[in-house]
């Protein structure tokens, strides 16, 4: 074996080059662009990427309307790549909040299109959300046990035991909601129970009508939401956007035959990973995804408020963070990058089918110098016959206001 110190004075081993600003993750119309976003940065802390995957296709800014909207592009847009070959397992949807995914989730669940979430709970399987639905569901059919047995738990002082009696006598009335009026009532429920009975009663009678009734139940729930969970703002917050959700819906029946709720014992509040060889698109916080690549990518609400969060902007160092946040997310696709600019973000406290909002604006990370490194896509497209028929529209309301203007000149 021979020592070091054998080889002469002027021996240099060769030197091995490691090149840590080289991506051969992304092509270079992704790179450019999330360059560009780093490279406002008050202090570089990341060397500007390069690669050698050429490509053509450049990363979309994609403008809709709302939410709704956003997650139909999304959803339509992940089909289409299934259909072209890419399996779901290789396309990823990115949010800055956990919370952001909601109606996408709502979506996917309408459409059969299996996910699993990283870096938070899913929307639908979320303890609040699951209670509310639950709700809906037992006034729905009062002989549904699986529904009544969560929802009877909700209440102070009823447990397993309490809930089966209850749920017992009704199912052996032939009026449950009347037989609600017979039971026992439990000792520790206090005036909880009256107001859920009435409840209950009201929705099971369709007193309220639709959409109001998931009001209502969002109404009686919420003094459990304060006395059961610390965190009771945010999860009202989600409850809003179901109850926002829940207005596209026909009916209630509707509503609940789309979505579904699994048994108490069999679900837990952290969203699971399918079987694996299963195919399954990817919902993921930005955080959770660091270190991770797909090849289809889509970044959900990159508008001022979402990235960089109105949670965020009151100390430069946080807006820097946020901006690493944005070039993490766009930095995860390999092929496709898809950033989502919704227009406009309904406000809460509002009747579910009211039409108040706030408009949106593209985040400040993407300025107008950095446009031309993105492929400007509006969504939905207009066909040509509908632009026509809107051209001729807006014409005869034109030619109608000016003769009205004649006729008082």
């Amino acid at each position: 074996m021979r020592n070091i110190l054998d080889f002469p004075a002027s021996f240099d081993p060769p030197a091995r080059v490691v090149t840590l600003d080289r991506n051969y993750r992304s092509t270079k119309p992704i790179l450019d662009a999330a360059n560009a976003v780093i490279g406002e940065a008050a202090e570089r802390f990341t060397k500007d990427l390069w690669t050698e995957r050429a490509s053509e296709e450049k990363p979309r800014l994609v403008t809709i309307w709302d939410d709704t909207a956003q997650a139909n592009y999304i959803a339509d847009r992940v089909l289409e790549e299934r259909e072209a070959g890419t399996p779901m397992k290789q396309q990823a949807v990115l949010f800055r909040a956990s919370h952001h995914s909601g109606t996408l989730e709502v979506e996917l669940t309408r459409r059969n299109i299996p996910f699993v979430k990283f870096g938070g709970l899913k929307f639908l399987d979320s303890a609040h959300v699951k209670d509310v639905l639950a709700l809906l569901r037992f006034a729905q059919n009062p002989r549904d046990r699986i529904a009544g047995f969560r929802v009877l738990q909700i209440l102070p002082g009823v447990g397993p035991s309490s809930a089966r009696r209850v749920l017992d006598t009704m199912g052996e009335s032939a009026h449950p909601f009347e037989a609600l009026k017979d039971v026992k009532v439990p000792q520790r429920s206090g005036e909880a129970w009256a107001g859920f009975v009435d409840t209950l009663t009201a929705l099971g009678s369709h007193q309220v009508g639709w959409p109001g009734e998931i009001a209502a139940a969002r109404y009686w729930y919420e003094p459990h939401l304060q006395r059961l969970h610390e965190d009771a703002s945010t999860r009202l917050a989600d409850l809003v956007q179901l109850e926002q959700i829940a207005g596209g819906y026909p009916s209630r029946e509707k509503f609940l035959t789309e979505l579904t709720l699994d048994p108490p014992d069999a679900t837990s509040d952290q969203a699971g990973v399918p079987l694996l060889d299963e195919d399954y698109l990817i919902l993921s916080t930005i955080h959770s995804a660091k270190g991770q690549e797909w090849k289809n990518v889509f970044v959900m609400n990159v508008v001022d408020g979402c990235i960089p969060s109105d949670l965020a902007t009151g100390e430069q160092d946080d807006i820097e963070e946020e901006r690493r946040l944005l070039y993490v997310a766009m930095t995860r696709a390999k092929d496709s990058l898809d950033i989502m600019v919704p227009q406009r973000f309904y406000v809460h406290g509002q009747h579910s089918r009211g039409d108040r909002h706030v408009y949106a604006s593209r985040t400040r990370f993407i300025d107008r110098d950095m446009l031309p490194l993105f492929q400007s896509v509006a969504w939905p497209v207009v066909k040509p016959e509908d632009q026509a028929r809107q051209e001729a529209v807006k014409s005869v309301r034109i030619d109608m206001a000016a003769r009205l203007r004649g006729m008082w000149s």
